[in-house]
């Protein structure tokens, strides 16, 4: 469907903490890239580094209470989704790569046909879950958040790759790279906010709300959302 005149086409929405040196690195990924997305950081107003994020003036930031990401992710995602015909998200430790032709474009190209879900080769998890993801806009205004509220920062991967298989619209490209620097392959060490996400508390609460939302009637009722969406465009 065609975009109004009045929207953006592509944010892509980092939220972070701890980390103010991706901030300068990313923007590097987008210069080197050839890339026109627009890139919004969502930082923690009590973040001891938060002075040296905001000290990067060529970025934008957005400053909000400490939501963890899920939260963060949401309250970003949804607040910029009427402007913005498609929305992603990358990690913090996320980097886009070059290649023939930038992975923003490809982005655009494979959500222009309607409601739908992408996403690259990050170089950790390929093709099995969607480290980083692009998703069209209306599917955020459509269920009233881009990641089910009950998880905090695990397991929200499976649940968009789930949204696209079940709407029959989800495309992966093995030759986008948006590769993922983590402790688990080695590219990154390991940090207090690596610890936190990572803990067994936060393991078995991510991983008992993923499949309470799958298995317990939440995925149902969003694909049906989803489905009728697609609907909705086919008319």
């Amino acid at each position: 469907m065609p975009a109004p005149s009045t929207r953006d086409d592509l944010l892509v929405i980092i939220p972070t903490r701890g980390r103010p040196d991706s901030v300068p690195q990313l923007l590097t990924a987008w210069k080197e890239t050839g890339a026109t997305a627009d890139l919004l950081f969502a930082i923690d107003e009590d973040d001891p580094r938060r002075d040296d994020y905001l000290a990067h003036k060529d970025a934008k930031f957005t400053v909000g209470p400490r939501l963890r990401l899920v939260g963060t992710l949401n309250d970003v995602a949804v607040g910029q989704a009427p402007r913005y015909r498609f929305l992603a998200f990358m990690g913090d430790d996320h980097r886009p790569r070059p290649a023939d032709r930038p992975w923003d474009a490809r982005i655009r190209e494979c959500l222009s046909g309607g409601p739908g879900i992408v996403y690259g080769n990050d170089l950790l998890q390929g093709e099995a879950i969607p480290t980083a993801v692009a998703m069209t806009s209306d599917i955020v205004t459509t269920l009233g958040y881009m990641a089910p509220p009950s998880m905090v920062h695990l397991c929200v991967d499976l649940v968009w790759k789930d949204w696209g298989i079940g709407m029959g619209r989800i495309t992966y490209l093995p030759d986008m790279i948006i590769e993922h620097l983590h402790p688990a392959n080695g590219k990154a060490e390991l940090d207090p906010g690596y610890e936190e996400c990572n803990s067994r508390t936060q393991v078995d609460h991510d991983t008992a709300a993923y499949y309470a939302y799958r298995d317990e009637g939440g995925l149902d009722t969003d694909l049906t959302r989803l489905r009728a969406l697609l609907e909705d465009g086919r008319r």
